[in-house]
């Protein structure tokens, strides 16, 4: 059940002023007429939303002309478009119905490719720009305020909201296998289509130079080299670790770099008493020699 409880410029719940007086029918914020809508026929509280002729200056807004176009404000977000060309339908025949989450100016919508992917979750209340066929659509649907409370979930067209609502919410946020790998398999063939056309393109311009003589150079190159086997990645990641060990900073302190040349001093000198004591052995050999 839709709760009219939303607040604009000043104004209490809807139907009643900052005052705590009642509202008139029809009354609304400056420049707005209210409309009292019903989304169940078991509602007892309306839903108000705000309407006014559009205004914008000629050639501006080409998606939402002037003199044609409705503005409404405050749509709950499970009123879609074709509840609202069906309510604002009695007053003449709806060219569109745009909905966004805030005022601007028309631009062209893309429609959504994929059913799973980059979905919009709605969370708040909304804006729309009804579109009539003639201008007398406009003011007929700003008269509606005379009438009461419109219903516009009907059997033949229920809106659904509250428990309902996030039920069917919960029922298409499930996703069918099935459904799912067709539309992946499907996006696929034409990424690689795609990826095939591209690649014979660039097949054709390759050394053909353009107008002013320059040379496309594409990223494969005239000899694209061979497939490297698994010896091949070794040897290259072995040298890649040589490279590496190379560039290892030694000795980066100057505590180290004395400490090396210490040991190194110390290694030099055990060497030339090893070699001293090997001479002195030989020397006594030849001495001693018997005959």
């Amino acid at each position: 059940m839709a709760a009219a409880t939303e607040r604009v410029a000043g104004a209490g719940p809807a139907g009643y002023t900052g005052e705590g007086q009642r509202r008139a029918p029809g009354a609304g914020p400056a420049g707005y007429t209210a409309l009292a809508v019903k989304f169940g026929a078991r509602q007892r509280s309306a839903h108000c939303l705000l309407v006014k002729e559009h205004q914008v200056r000629e050639g501006a807004d080409t998606a939402h002309p002037p003199r044609r176009t409705l503005f409404v404000l405050n749509v709950p977000p499970y009123c879609g478009p074709d509840s609202l060309s069906r309510l604002f339908s009695r007053c003449g025949p709806v060219q569109s119905v745009d909905i966004c989450d805030k005022p601007g100016p028309g631009e062209k919508k893309e429609k959504p490719t994929s059913k799973f992917f980059n979905r919009k979750t709605v969370t708040g209340f909304q804006v729309a720009y009804v579109v009539f066929r003639k201008p007398a659509g406009v003011q007929a649907a700003k008269a509606l305020s005379q009438e009461g409370p419109l219903l516009i979930s009907t059997e033949s067209h229920p809106v659904k909201t509250g428990i309902s609502k996030w039920i069917a919410s919960y029922e298409a946020s499930v996703v069918d296998p099935k459904e799912l790998k067709a539309e992946v398999d499907a996006y696929m063939q034409d990424y690689d289509k795609k990826m095939a056309e591209e690649e014979a393109k660039a097949a054709e311009e390759e050394g053909v130079p353009d107008e002013e003589g320059w040379v496309k150079v594409t990223r494969k190159g005239r000899k694209p080299g061979l497939p490297r086997t698994e010896a091949a990645n070794l040897r290259v990641l072995e040298k890649e670790k040589q490279k590496r060990a190379r560039k290892e900073l030694l000795n980066f302190y100057a505590w180290q770099h004395r400490e090396t040349k210490r040991e190194h001093i110390a290694q030099l000198r055990k060497k030339f008493e090893e070699d001293k004591q090997r001479i002195a052995l030989m020397r006594a050999q030849r001495k001693f020699r018997p005959y």
